[in-house]
């Protein structure tokens, strides 16, 4: 008997083949999250390298400012929240506000901004997660499936042998063996991806932070009282 992948999948029930189904989609659709996610990540880690060089350039806040706005693609990581804080750094201090009350604003700007940041990093990895949590168990359940329609199958034969349990067993391992297909690429990606956003994320706040003793520097010889002479 050909017991090939395709010959199996095409004797198998009507509920396995739906598992199956279910499953090669899912394993589809995160390899496209997979793929996504990874020029995603790269691009954002490459943007903060990149902007992080331009900022310790020594070009001024200003030029820095100019420059990112000048770019007609749209700012993200580092220095998206960095336009966000001193866009409303140059706001507030034009209105001649106290500078704590100017530095808690910014650093309010800035932390919804990274919060923007960390949810865009995150997104799709949920999908991840749920395929490598879900994907076994529903092959688990087209493999029960399939036994169980073996063994009602021989209820009624004479005589029970291997050859005749073997092709049923067969078709219902497939589906397990899909299951596991599917859920351990997406379960390696979302823990790399999850680990990769958690060090941008901390790489961001560092910069935040190093960002926002800047300008209280800045805000803080801005607002002081000129010498007499």
């Amino acid at each position: 008997m050909d017991l090939s992948i395709l010959e199996l999948f095409l004797n198998a029930s009507l509920v396995v083949k739906t598992v199956i189904v279910i499953l090669i989609l899912a394993s589809i659709a995160s390899w496209m999250v997979i793929f996504e996610r990874w020029l995603y990540i790269n691009k954002v880690r490459e943007e903060f390298l990149d902007f992080e060089t331009r900022f310790w350039s020594g070009a001024g806040l200003e030029a820095l400012l100019s420059n990112s706005q000048e770019d007609e693609s749209q700012p993200i990581g580092a220095e998206y929240f960095f336009q966000v804080g001193y866009l409303d750094y140059q706001r507030l201090l034009n209105e001649k506000i106290d500078p704590e009350t100017i530095m808690e604003s910014v650093q309010r700007n800035m932390r919804a901004a990274m919060a923007k940041e960390q949810s865009l990093l995150e997104k799709h990895l949920p999908f991840l997660a749920t395929v490598a949590s879900v994907s076994p168990y529903i092959g688990l359940f087209g493999t029960v499936w399939g036994i169980m329609n073996s063994f009602r199958g021989l209820a009624g034969a004479s005589q029970a042998t291997l050859s005749a349990v073997a092709p049923g067993i067969s078709e219902a391992l497939i589906a397990t063996a899909i299951g596991l297909f599917a859920a351990i690429p997406a379960l390696i990606a979302y823990n790399k991806y999850i680990s990769e956003s958690d060090s941008l994320i901390s790489n961001f706040e560092g910069f935040k932070e190093e960002f926002s003793s800047v300008l209280h520097r800045d805000c803080l010889l801005y607002t002081s009282p000129s010498p007499r002479d």
